[in-house]
């Protein structure tokens, strides 16, 4: 082995230089020229000797050293052979350990698709099971629903054939009452044209229909009937209406109105009209328009007495056609309007007239009790001053109720997550166990 070889050659060369050292202490004590002479012979000898041991042992070692060089080449390759076949048998065994993980791969796909395919059936099984069931439960409602809607479309038109028979019967009882109230009316009819034949009659008849303007636009209190408008002059118009006077608390002031009806000058009229009469037409007119005049004088004349009345009266003509005849001839009501102090008014302008002054009244009233409302809302401001108080206390009250609310939800939530870790018990044994009555199952 190269090792012990080395160590051979350092021993050799430790005992050379030893013995030198020994033969250089010898010479150096006896000084002699013969021994310097032996020495320096002996020291060559051992310097040829080493010399010579030195290149043999270098020899030595190059061939040891290409003895070792060959046997660390055979002994590599014999390592890359014997790694190259534990390579090869690693590949191997890789190979068969993957198509083993490929066959266990491939067999546990197989049966994970076999038993997804057979859940899969099971399921489909399952699915169509519960959809027969589905359909059946639905066809069975959808006929009890048609027999209901049957049942209740049968009792709904019986019902309404019931319902429109008697209704049919009805309405015709009805128009046999309405023949009958026509044959009345029809009576009724010739009973009023025999009464405005008759000129008190008549000038009756104006003045209910006067009267119902009245009673359904003013009050009681705001007109009166058969009034004595002029003091002393015992003249009594049908109606007038009572304004405020111009003293507080004194008589009222009067605002006459009478109705008048000149109802043959004015079916003259129509019949000239109607027949195409032009004189007649005319000749009728101005009877017409004398009449009115009249009239309105006689009103003049008789309710008019400032400052007890108003300024002017109200002609009422109880008719729109009338009124508009009237109306229609260039400038009689502006005439009688100037000169006698009286205006025309047909019905719907007198309603137009009574509405006015209801208005006028109503103002009249809210500006004498305006003191009285402004106290009632003083007095409102100060009762909603104190509501206001309320609302906010019981805001302030609201407010601790829900924060009291909430620090309640914040404590259950803690004991719940608190109770979350223990098993709940059923609901028959936690009524037992906390003695709860079993709530009444209707």
């Amino acid at each position: 082995m190269p090792t012990v070889e080395f160590i051979v050659l350092a021993l050799a060369l430790l005992a050379v230089l030893a013995l030198q050292c020994l033969l250089l202490a010898r010479a150096r004590a006896g000084g002699g020229g013969a021994e310097r002479h032996a020495v320096e012979r002996l020291e060559r000898e051992l310097r040829m000797e080493l010399q010579s041991s030195a290149q043999s042992t270098r020899q030595e070692l190059a061939a040891h050293l290409a003895q070792n060089q060959a046997a660390i080449a055979q002994q590599l390759d014999n390592m890359r052979q014997q790694i190259q076949l534990s390579s090869q048998g690693g590949r191997e065994e890789q190979a068969r350990a993957l198509k083993r993980f490929s066959d266990t791969l491939n067999g546990a796909l197989a049966n994970l698709t076999e038993s997804n395919a057979q859940r899969m059936l099971e399921v489909r099984a399952t699915l169509e099971h519960k959809i027969r069931d589905l359909q059946a439960d639905n066809a069975k409602r959808l006929e009890e629903m048609r027999q209901t809607v049957d049942e209740k479309l049968q009792s709904t038109l019986e019902t309404r054939l019931t319902e429109s028979f008697r209704q049919v019967s009805d309405r015709l009882e009805k128009v046999h009452q309405g023949l009958g109230e026509m044959q009345q009316l029809a009576v009724g009819v010739g009973d009023l044209k025999r009464v405005l034949v008759n000129v008190k009659t008549r000038g009756t008849w104006g003045e209910v229909q006067l009267e119902m303007l009245l009673e359904q636009v003013l009050t009681v209190e705001q007109y009166a009937k058969n009034v004595e408008t002029v003091r002393g002059s015992n003249a009594r118009v049908e109606f007038a209406i009572k304004l405020p006077g111009v003293v507080d608390g004194g008589p009222p002031l009067w605002l006459p109105i009478d109705a008048k009806f000149p109802k043959e000058q004015y079916e003259r009229l129509l019949e000239a009209a109607e027949q195409g009469d032009a004189d007649g037409v005319a000749r009728a007119g101005a009877e017409l328009e004398r009449a009115v005049r009249g009239e309105a004088k006689t009103i003049c004349d008789k309710y008019l007495a400032p400052p007890q009345t108003t300024d002017f009266a109200i002609l009422f003509l109880p008719t729109e056609g009338l009124y508009a005849e009237v109306m229609r001839r260039p400038g009689l009501a502006d005439d009688l309007q100037r000169t006698l102090r009286v205006t025309i008014a047909g019905p719907s302008t007198l309603a137009a007239l009574l509405n006015s002054l209801q208005m006028g009244f109503r103002t009249l009233a809210l500006e004498k009790r305006s003191s009285e409302v402004w106290q009632v809302l003083g007095a409102v401001k100060t009762e909603f001053g104190k509501f206001g108080d309320v609302l906010a206390q019981t805001k302030v009250t609201l407010e601790r109720a829900a924060r009291n609310i909430e620090s309640a939800e914040v404590r259950s939530r803690q004991m719940a997550r608190k109770l979350k870790s223990v098993e709940a018990l059923p609901s028959e044994a936690a009524q037992l166990m906390l003695g709860s009555e079993d709530p009444d199952p209707s």
